[in-house]
């Protein structure tokens, strides 16, 4: 019988993991848009009190990431995503059991908030086990949040038709279990844990980068988080993700709310999530790729005045098939934005605290991902319209485009270096 010596690099095994895991969790997240107007109208209350459960949400969700960041540089992700996995659960199971408002903000906004962390955690890891292929990792591994919306959101009106909002989440809060706490035990901190180094080869090979001596470990440096913090990228790269989680969250809360004020079914107007979905997973893998082939500023800004076209396309959307349209490019496009900063974050600061960095700017996605629903409830009780609120964001996508331009590569010593 033939031996195979060949090894499939374990970095796929983490990248695999986090895809499944960010499905699930992001699909979750995204699909409150789908139980909004159940939700508003069992408590009785407007589009702007609804849509503050989720900011709220988003801001403890932000103090997560950044704790997460932390964490993830210091004990790794497998403790960090079962403790996701089992609140994300806890939560869901809970908030079908609210009978007012204010328990939403407990069960929900509270408790939900971790989900916060499973971004940082996702890219934290992932982008120390990759070097030349990083940007295609990260957007296999980042491509859940494009699957979740394909096949949680139409699932979860599919179980809100056939029973009740409430029976909804108790089903979504046993998949959360069923699902992230196994798949967080394949998970690793860095290639480090089994020996070798990003790419797969092994430490103190003949073909490894670099030859550490006998006793010694291989392990990524770059910027500390002050040194980082430090540099005019970082203060760009902030605002950026800010305003990416803006124009973000505000389609992915409030655009099946729309379509169904226009006149198209909910059953209908949830399937636009899931083409939204779709050409996000497919956007995070082909424009990760062709990232790492050419110039990543580029590529980005690109991919921003791509998602402002789209914006635009929206404001005069009236029809299903142009809400698909619109789907398609928005997807692809923001999802090909996320990756390819993502990366460009990695390419410009380094691996060795990449988590806390990570995390710090995550913050920024937060507060984006706060005042975005928040927003366009807001405008929507005023104006009984979404046309300024996906105005704003297609400013918010050409800002981001001049600030990516601006945005450079920081210098640091070396990729690698040998640790006792």
């Amino acid at each position: 019988m033939p031996t195979f010596k060949y090894k499939p690099y374990y970095g796929w095994v983490v990248v695999a993991s986090f895809l499944v895991i960010g499905a699930v969790m992001h699909g979750l997240n995204q699909s409150f848009g789908v139980f909004f107007k159940s939700i508003g109208n069992e408590f009785g209350v407007n589009r702007a009190a609804t849509s503050t459960v989720v900011s709220v949400q988003n801001v403890f969700g932000s103090a997560i990431s950044l704790v997460a960041g932390w964490s993830l540089d210091r004990f790794g992700p497998r403790i960090i995503t079962l403790f996701m996995g089992f609140f994300v659960g806890l939560s869901l199971l809970l908030t079908s059991q609210t009978h007012a408002l204010w328990q939403l903000f407990i069960t929900y906004s509270l408790l939900f908030c971790v989900i916060g962390a499973v971004y940082t955690t996702t890219v934290g890891t992932v982008s120390r086990w990759f070097d030349k292929n990083r940007g295609l990792a990260l957007g296999i591994a980042c491509a859940g949040a494009g699957l979740g919306s394909v096949a949680i959101a139409p699932f979860a009106t599919y179980l809100i038709a056939s029973f009740n909002w409430r029976t909804a989440y108790i089903i979504l809060g046993l998949i959360a279990w069923v699902f992230i706490i196994p798949l967080s035990r394949l998970l690793r901190r860095n290639p480090g844990e089994i020996g070798v180094e990003p790419g797969g080869v092994k430490s103190g090979s003949e073909t490894s980068r670099t030859k550490p001596e006998k006793g010694r470990r291989t392990q990524l440096i770059g910027f500390s988080f002050k040194e980082a913090s430090r540099t005019r990228s970082f203060w760009l790269f902030a605002p950026i993700s800010l305003l990416t989680a803006f124009c973000n969250f505000l389609v992915t809360i409030h655009i099946v709310p729309h379509a169904t004020d226009i006149g198209i079914p909910a059953i209908e107007a949830a399937t636009v999530m899931g083409v939204i979905g779709a050409s996000n997973t497919a956007g995070r893998m082909l424009v990760g790729r062709v990232s790492d082939i050419i110039d990543r500023r580029k590529t980005a800004v690109f991919c921003a005045i791509l998602v402002a076209a789209a914006m635009l396309w929206l404001i005069w959307s009236k029809e299903l098939l142009m809400f698909y349209a619109f789907g398609v490019v928005f997807g692809f496009s923001i999802g090909g934005l996320d990756t390819t900063m993502t990366a460009l974050v990695g390419d410009t600061f380094g691996m060795r605290n990449i988590g806390i960095i990570m995390g710090a700017l995550q913050v920024n996605w937060g507060i984006g991902m706060i005042i975005g629903p928040a927003v366009g409830g807001l405008v929507f009780d005023v104006a009984n319209s979404y046309f300024i609120a996906f105005l704003m964001g297609v400013l918010a996508m050409l800002v981001i485009a001049m600030l990516i331009a601006l945005t450079r590569r920081e210098a640091y010593q070396s990729k690698f270096i040998n640790n006792e």
